[in-house]
């Protein structure tokens, strides 16, 4: 780009990886140490949920704000001004004194991380070409995996010897440094303010796109069966399995490997085989994981053997979704989507994390109640996602095709179309 400095897409995909895990590691941290601070607070397990809904909740309505205004900055800087706001939250979550203090703090965390995630894969969108997106969107969403392998075992064992309240000065720490890298080293991202105000789309207006309709359904199925789950799976183990405490880190690092070597296959399957299939085997995995792991585990599996087939459907899947939604919206209004996309992302989120705090119990033998019934309200929403995901994605195919036999005769080019052209769209 003229007047722009240069730096290769490799680097802007490692240092938009580096963004995302300290975005990510302050979210997915909270529920692991959930029975942590729950004790030193005085907050009851089944209440878990709602502090990762509060995130949520508040992250969506950042993003639906954000949707209105994102797309008049420069990236960079707008990512820079999210990032800075998150880890200020993160590092007052740590001084919490009770549930009202540190619902406090997560929400205004979500205020700042949800914009955060939409700037994130809008930059990796907007710099990184169609045909290569899925592998770059895979390496992003590998910082999951890498929290999952370095970032929550750390937090677990800081909050084993330290307390509680040392992992979110960690990750306020870690972030501040990675703000300044990406201020100082990612390009400015300024591509969608040179289309000009005539295509910009206002909210109501993209909100009337069926393809865009269709895409933040799939989306909140994404992570109302997700976040059903995730909020509770750490009481569970230790509550419900009896898995030491002591041990907890262990299956997210191996789960994490697993999950970080899964995705650097998936993001290039994606690529070749399209999102339908790839997606639709890592639902099918999605379901047998949540069953074996919550309906019926055997006795002779070891918890970090279900719990990585649970991880590594999760990130099959879930590139899958996140490659097919990143070719929904056109390059002036990306940022826009993505931040509506976020509020809706994070809604979802929201609303299965409160519906698990409503759908389990303390029993007076210290463990949870409901956890079959939680389950099978994920693996029903779960069901539902293959359908979605082969009809948003012969829509974008098709409108895709198109744009390019428009765009072919004014360059004098032919665009030969085989007879499989949408074999797997």
């Amino acid at each position: 780009m003229p007047n722009q400095r240069q730096v290769s897409e490799r680097a802007v995909v490692a240092l938009i990886g580096a963004v995302q895990f300290v975005n990510i590691l302050d979210f997915v941290m909270v529920m692991p140490l959930g029975p942590d601070f729950a004790q030193g607070l005085g907050i009851a397990s089944s209440h878990i949920g709602i502090i990762g809904g509060a995130y949520t909740a508040a992250a969506s309505v950042a993003g639906l704000a954000g949707g209105y205004f994102l797309d008049r900055f420069d990236r960079r800087k707008a990512l820079a001004v999210s990032m800075l706001g998150l880890v200020v939250a993160t590092a007052a979550g740590g001084f919490a004194t009770g549930m009202s203090t540190l619902l406090l703090a997560r929400v205004v965390a979500g205020i700042f991380g949800g914009p955060a995630t939409s700037l994130s894969l809008s930059i990796i969108a907007d710099l990184v070409p169609v045909e290569r997106r899925g592998r770059a969107l895979g390496a992003v969403m590998g910082a999951f995996s890498v929290a999952s392998v370095a970032g929550v075992p750390m937090a677990l064992k800081l909050a084993e010897f330290g307390g509680w309240r040392v992992p979110f000065f960690a990750v306020a720490a870690m972030g501040l440094l990675v703000v300044m890298g990406a201020i100082f080293y990612l390009p400015p991202v300024r591509g969608h303010l040179d289309a000009g105000p005539r295509q910009q789309a206002g909210v109501l207006e993209l909100l009337g796109h069926r393809d865009i309709q269709l895409s933040y359904v799939m989306t909140a199925l994404v992570m109302m069966a997700g976040f059903v789950l995730i909020p509770n799976l750490s009481a569970y183990l230790q509550q419900n399995v009896g898995y030491p405490r002591e041990l907890l880190w262990l299956p997210y690092f191996i789960g994490g490997i697993a999950s970080f070597a899964t995705l650097r296959v998936a993001g290039p399957m994606v690529d070749r085989y399209g999102s339908f299939a790839v997606g639709t085997v890592g639902s099918m995995l999605v379901l047998l994981s949540t069953y074996v792991g919550f309906v019926h585990l055997p006795r002779w599996m070891p918890v970090p053997v279900i719990f990585t087939l649970f991880m590594v459907a999760m990130g099959t899947r879930n590139v899958a979704y996140n490659t097919l939604t990143s070719r929904v919206p056109d390059n002036p209004v990306r940022a826009r989507f993505m931040s509506l996309q976020s509020a809706v992302q994070h809604m979802a989120a929201a609303v299965g994390a409160f519906l698990s705090a409503r759908l389990l119990t303390d029993l007076p033998d210290g463990t949870l109640g409901g956890i079959p019934r939680m389950a099978g309200v994920s693996m029903v929403l779960t069901l539902l996602l293959p359908a979605l995901l082969w009809v948003v994605e012969r829509r974008v195919h098709s409108r895709e095709q198109a744009r390019a036999l428009a765009v072919a005769p004014s360059q004098g080019m032919a665009v030969p179309l085989s007879p499989g052209a949408d074999s797997h769209a």
